[in-house]
């Protein structure tokens, strides 16, 4: 079955999910990410949007700002360990919920999503135009001044995914879970390639 979140985004509404889940989203989506961070955590800044229970999305989108309704036309994800420095405080500053971006992310973040009940997702690069098509509308932007990739763009979208859990609220990190899990089997898996290289090589 089809798991989808939809805004505002309880505690409960994600308590369960494992990392390596599918889910997808509902609701308010909102853009932002080194300026915003940058904004909230450095310079003590208020968001002119409540991320409460809700979600960010770490992506500098190409908007069509041509006509009275702006439009999305790509929306591919920012790598997230851009945003790993100021991370766990933006979560426990502003509530939020969800991080979505690409890529995964480090410890802080990790802990602060264990202590503050959170999560990160990871959206598949490669797919900045079928994201566009998952937003509904844009409702409103702030911070415009930041340029189009910075600003906070306030998206209504529908079922937009697939996300992958990267992190859970229990602070398991699959990134680095999977990094030790091949660190550990690295040499193992690499001695039949010796083995089968051996004679060939040249040692001066």
């Amino acid at each position: 079955m089809k798991k989808i979140i939809t805004t505002p985004i309880k505690y409960e509404d994600i308590k369960d999910l494992n990392i390596g889940d599918i889910v997808y989203f509902t609701g308010y989506l909102v853009t932002g990410r080194d300026d915003v961070y940058n904004r909230v955590v450095k310079e003590g800044l208020e968001s002119p949007y409540d991320f409460r229970d809700g979600a960010i999305l770490h992506s500098g989108p190409i908007v069509d700002e041509s006509d009275d309704k702006d439009k999305i036309i790509s929306i591919g994800p920012t790598s997230s360990i851009r945003m790993e420095a100021n991370a766990a405080e933006f979560i426990e500053k502003t509530g939020v919920r969800i991080q979505v971006g690409k890529g995964g992310m480090g410890k802080k973040t990790s802990e602060a999503c264990k202590k503050f009940g959170a999560i990160h997702c990871v959206y598949p690069g490669g797919c900045a135009a079928l994201a566009a098509d998952y937003v509904e509308e844009v409702e409103t932007v702030y911070w415009r001044e930041l340029g189009m990739p910075e600003a906070e763009w306030v998206m209504k979208v529908r079922e937009f995914g697939p996300l992958i859990v990267s992190i859970d609220t229990r602070g398991r990190n699959m990134f680095l879970e999977n990094k030790e899990f091949y660190k550990k089997h690295k040499e193992r898996c690499m001695e039949p390639i010796f083995d089968m290289v051996k004679d060939y090589m040249y040692i001066d």
